[in-house]
């Protein structure tokens, strides 16, 4: 990754899975990186503690992605120990409800809605300042292929998701001239995550059946397309969408 070393990445909800593999990836190849967790200070630190290992910078930050002050907190937080954020990871998985539509009541809807736009607003508002400054960034959302592609039950995330990806576009086309990269990275099946575990084994088998790769995906493989987002290469790609699904779905 050219350029990259000394750059400072927030990812958000990387205290595991997709967000944990992202913070040690991009601390590998040279950023400064801010594990941003909500909860779990053990597996935040740990985090933290690998990339230190392998040479890399890294600290734990907590703040609730759904709360500003505490957003605020945690940028303010980084700009004194490293200056301001070059790349932002918005990782952070806000709770949803798994139901059918019939069963669903709208503040399990429109409550998810609410809180997924409100983080990924409050997030990016924070980030900002910096970016327009240098005349440079990158802002990565990551998502899911159910914004697209229903599946029973998952209907508060992916329309939640499809509602993130639209915000991600309009960014875009807004921060282009300012030298600022928005993109999405919308994952298929992922394993070892949260959502991954949710699977029982005859929906997972049938997911891997249908991938041409012949696998779920793995935090690491996500990850790898986030890192191209976020680095220097990635000059003149922004508001696209990298499905990371092994070829479960073709666009």
């Amino acid at each position: 990754m050219t350029g990259a070393r000394g750059r400072v990445a927030l990812v958000t909800g990387a205290s595991s899975g997709i967000g944990a593999a992202t913070a040690r990836l991009l601390a590998a190849r040279g950023m400064r990186v801010v594990v941003n967790y909500l909860r779990n200070t053990k597996a935040a630190e740990e985090v933290v503690a690998d990339v230190e290992a392998a040479g890399g910078q890294a600290m734990a930050v907590q703040a609730d992605v759904r709360e500003p002050a505490a957003i605020e907190g945690m940028v303010e937080q980084v700009q004194a120990a490293w200056g301001g954020i070059d790349v932002l990871v918005h990782n952070a998985l806000i709770p949803y409800a798994v139901k059918s539509f019939q069963d669903m009541t709208w503040e399990e809807l429109g409550g998810k809605i609410d809180a997924e736009m409100h983080a990924a607003f409050a997030v990016t508002k924070a980030v900002l300042p910096t970016m327009n400054e240098q005349g440079w960034g990158r802002i990565i959302y990551i998502s899911t292929g159910l914004s697209r592609r229903p599946r029973e039950g998952m209907i508060a995330l992916g329309a939640a998701k499809a509602a993130l990806e639209q915000f991600a576009r309009y960014l875009a086309q807004e921060l282009g001239p300012q030298g600022i990269t928005v993109n999405i990275v919308a994952a298929g099946p992922v394993e070892d995550t949260r959502m991954g575990s949710a699977l029982d084994e005859k929906i997972k088998q049938r997911q891997v059946a249908l991938t041409p790769v012949g696998r779920l995906a793995r935090p690491a493989d996500v990850a790898q397309a986030v890192a191209f987002y976020a680095s220097e290469d990635n000059a003149f790609m922004t508001g696209t969408t990298a499905a990371v699904n092994g070829g479960m779905s073709m666009d």
